[in-house]
């Protein structure tokens, strides 16, 4: 057989590491190892030091991170991957610490998987908030946030709203896209639309901004309950997998009722490419509603496209939003 066409084990094996390469990840962060070296830190011995370890696991973190791509070796000095020093160091406006160590909340939870498989259990339209409370929302949202206001700012300089008045985001959570929109553009106002408990943790990040005179917050759960009408900028961010076709079919007609003539409904989510192969954040994240009792699951742009043209919006595009992981697909509503 010639060597090309010869398979071995090492791929699968690396799958079945993940705990193991997430375990060091989040390990790393809670260490603020990157921060360290980012701070001059570069050999094994000055890490150990600074990250208040011994010298031998500051050999076994290292090396553990380097093998990872998490951080480049020149002689016996080690720096930051150009994505680590950009998000995993403390300090930085795009530190995003607070959301990757938030996964840890379900690392053992993953074992049952197959389990949870088997179940017949009904699912429900939105799972795993039974019991929602407060300090909940707010563990939550403060991990969000930290990933969410530079996407927010992405979102902001991508789409242009110098001639909108009025956004509501539907299920907002923190109010990171509201919050970033209106740094950007001072004509606007923001309604954050999201689940009570939620919206008290979102009037405070609001607060923050000194924004709470243009920023308001809506409790419901949208799924339910009417939508406040008036908004000519809708937008529902990040979390797509947790709802059916026809939920979010419903939801998009909701926003169209509600919808100014001549509004954007923009549905920035975790979505697959039009071959339902990948990315594999997209396909993670159906996969985790299971946790949820939802009746989630993940779904194609091409789908939600479709779904936004049956609730009636027309003009509806694929937009690269940040690859690999979401996409914002648009629609608008027709002007009389």
């Amino acid at each position: 057989m010639d060597k090309a066409q010869k398979v071995d084990t090492v791929r699968l094996q690396n799958v079945a590491y993940g705990h193991k390469t997430a375990g060091v990840l989040l390990a790393a962060v809670e260490l603020d190892l990157f921060s360290r070296i980012s701070e001059e830190a570069r050999t094994i011995e000055e890490i150990a030091e600074a990250v208040g370890i011994s010298v031998l696991n500051s050999h076994r973190l290292v090396a553990a991170c380097t093998g990872m791509g998490l951080l480049t070796k020149t002689g016996p000095t080690y720096s930051n991957a150009p994505d680590v020093e950009k998000f995993l160091v403390r300090g930085k406006r795009n530190y995003a610490g607070p959301w990757l160590l938030s996964q840890k909340r379900d690392f053992d939870r993953w074992q049952e998987l197959a389990d949870l498989l088997r179940s017949n259990t009904p699912p429900t339209i939105l799972g795993g908030y039974e019991g929602y409370t407060y300090e909940k929302a707010k563990a939550l949202h403060e991990a969000t946030y930290s990933v969410g206001l530079g996407a927010g700012m992405r979102f902001a300089r991508d789409v242009d709203m110098s001639n909108r008045s009025l956004i509501l985001d539907i299920g907002g959570g923190s109010g990171a896209y509201c919050i970033a929109a209106l740094q950007r553009y001072p004509n606007l106002k923001a309604i954050v639309f999201d689940l009570a408990p939620t919206c008290r943790v979102a009037d405070e990040f609001i607060a923050q901004w000194d924004l709470s005179d243009r920023i308001s917050t809506h409790p419901g759960d949208f799924t339910k309950v009417p939508f406040p009408s008036g908004a000519d900028v809708m937008i529902q961010a990040s979390n797509l997998p947790q709802y059916s076709a026809e939920n979010l079919t419903a939801v998009f007609r909701k926003g169209f009722e509600a919808m100014k003539p001549g509004g954007e409904y923009h549905l920035v989510g975790e979505a697959l490419d039009e071959e339902q192969g990948g990315p594999l954040g997209p396909s993670l994240w159906g996969m985790a509603e299971v946790f949820a009792g939802s009746e989630g699951r993940s779904h194609s742009e091409v789908e939600v496209q479709t779904y936004l043209e049956k609730a009636g919006f027309v003009d509806v595009t694929i937009n690269e939003f940040i690859p690999g992981s979401l996409s914002r697909i648009t629609g608008r509503k027709s002007s009389p």
